[in-house]
């Protein structure tokens, strides 16, 4: 059974760091692209950072500078770390998996929150 379980949410002060975590079973992990959404009330999900199964990482304008995606694949783990959180950061946060060799072969995780508040 596949699953991506994420972790590491939670509610902090504009300017402070969190660390979310997705671990990834049930398939091979290192033939998956892996990235972060995130969808705020109201709003449309929106990609927010890529690590290709090379490695290579692409974030969005919005968080570049700020957030950094990172992959462990002996620990099927995608990691995004996040810094000068902003209270517009505030969303769900989804990890999701992508094959790089089926087509629509993809995951979603339940999604963790992440509120920026003061």
């Amino acid at each position: 059974q596949v699953q991506l379980v994420e972790s590491g949410g939670g509610l902090v002060q504009p300017g402070e760091s969190l660390r979310l975590s997705c671990v990834g079973s049930g398939f091979t992990f290192s033939n998956y692209r892996m990235s972060w959404f995130r969808q705020a009330p109201g709003e449309e999900r929106e990609l927010v950072a890529t690590v290709t199964s090379g490695g290579n990482t692409n974030v969005a304008h919005s968080v570049e500078g700020r957030f950094t995606i990172s992959r462990d694949n002996a620990k099927n783990t995608v990691f995004l770390q996040m810094s000068s959180l902003k209270p517009e950061d505030t969303a769900v946060y989804y990890c999701h998996a992508d094959s790089i060799y089926l087509q629509n072969n993809e995951y979603w995780g339940q999604g963790t929150q992440v509120t920026v508040s003061s």
